[in-house]
């Protein structure tokens, strides 16, 4: 899908671009060619001049410059051209030839002939690359003769240039798009396998439950004669494993409202020092069995908007990930305060450090630095990804840094009031 998706977006990129520059060199190419036509009939008025004024085609060789070093104007065109007078009765009378124009009298004839069969007052001489443009001055009769050679070669030249910048502009705008894909995809193929990897997750850990339920239902039908009594245990496995899925369909069921943006707006002000207050005392008896020490510095009169039950829920999931990978005979310690007015809540454990390589990932779902002693600890790795999605939710950042000499810290720090 992902290539598919690549795909179209360089080929949306290179239709618009080839779209932009077929516009723009469309309409480049229609005014060099109507300027073309423009030079040969401004050239064909000025043959027109000379003749009908009987004066001859004026040139300078080596004019010199003006002072400020432009060139000096000239009075013709570079446009080959000849004129003629004519009788009424269309015979040649005088012919007037440009600089840069030869012509005899029995091909000027021709030409004149031409023209008067094909009628009007200008055109194109059929079977020559010539126009003419006809004039009646003072009872006179002229015809002016322009190369028409001109607007082909422009037209040409221009299409030639086009051609050759539209096949370099798309080359380098194909690699262009391919980078920009590739870059701009990026996000969406790591979203992509993302998905992949947690539908993946999700199904493994709801096919151990599973199998367990059906495992002691089988056992459970296959002794119907049985008193219920003598069938508790495998009713208990069932309950626990059901009570196991139904914790990890909720947990599921809160990622899931989050990433489409249900979660209730925070709006409410929730006095932060009495919720973890209050959340850490259910942690005294756990941490008395677990043999770990908890002590706690709260900060008083500590207050933010968000969601209560969303902000205990991310005090017992750090304080429950602290207290389980703490170690034997190991310390807790909880911190409330303020860093720059921004209330900072932070969660330390000692025990076995993180490796570095597994930090980024920690708030990812189902992962598990030690995928074994999550697993026997009733984890499903969803607990700092369920953590992350109610920071993000309140606007915070949460970090961790571990090490073997300071152990592993968690740290939220929230926006200001």
């Amino acid at each position: 899908m992902i290539q598919r998706l690549r795909r179209k977006f360089i080929a949306t990129n290179m239709l618009l671009v080839s779209l932009v520059l077929l516009a723009v060199f469309s309409i480049q190419t229609f005014s060099a060619y109507q300027h073309a036509r423009e030079q040969v009939y401004e050239a064909q008025l000025t043959a027109l001049r000379w003749i009908s004024s009987q004066a001859p085609a004026p040139f300078e060789f080596g004019s010199p410059r003006h002072e400020d070093g432009r060139e000096p104007k000239r009075d013709f065109p570079s446009v080959p051209i000849f004129a003629v007078e004519i009788d009424d009765a269309g015979q040649l009378l005088r012919i007037q030839a440009g600089p840069n124009s030869t012509v005899d009298r029995e091909t000027a004839q021709d030409l004149v002939d031409a023209a008067l069969a094909q009628g009007g007052s200008q055109g194109n001489v059929a079977g020559q690359d010539l126009s003419f443009l006809f004039q009646e001055s003072g009872g006179s009769r002229f015809f002016a003769f322009a190369d028409n050679r001109l607007v082909a070669v422009t037209l040409r030249n221009q299409l030639l240039t086009s051609l050759l910048i539209c096949v370099l502009a798309l080359t380098g705008f194909y690699l262009i798009s391919r980078f920009l894909a590739k870059l701009s995809l990026c996000p969406v193929e790591r979203a992509w396998e993302q998905q992949r990897q947690f539908v993946a997750d999700a199904s493994h850990e709801l096919k151990t439950p599973i199998t367990v339920i059906l495992a002691n239902t089988g056992i459970l039908l296959a002794h119907p004669e049985d008193p219920v009594r003598e069938q508790a245990k495998w009713i208990t496995y069932i309950q626990d494993e059901a009570a196991r899925m139904r914790s990890l369909v909720n947990d599921l069921l809160f990622l899931a409202k989050s990433d489409a943006a249900r979660l209730p707006p925070p709006a409410s002000s929730v006095p932060l020092s009495a919720l973890v207050t209050g959340a850490l005392l259910p942690f005294e008896s756990v941490t008395f069995e677990a043999g770990v020490t908890l002590t706690e510095q709260i900060a008083p009169d500590i207050t933010v908007q968000g969601d209560e039950a969303q902000l205990q829920r991310l005090v017992v999931i750090l304080l429950d990930n602290a207290v389980k990978y703490a170690g034997e005979n190991g310390s807790v310690s909880l911190t409330l305060d303020r860093l720059q007015d921004r209330p900072r809540l932070t969660v330390h454990n000692t025990g076995p450090a993180i490796p570095p390589e597994h930090l980024p990932h920690l708030f990812e779902r189902f992962y598990r630095s030690d995928s074994s002693r999550g697993r026997a600890q009733g984890g499903y790795g969803l607990g700092l990804a369920i953590a992350k999605s109610i920071v993000d939710g309140h606007g915070g950042q949460v970090s961790v840094a571990s090490s073997p000499q300071l152990g592993t810290t968690f740290t939220v720090l929230f926006p200001k009031k």
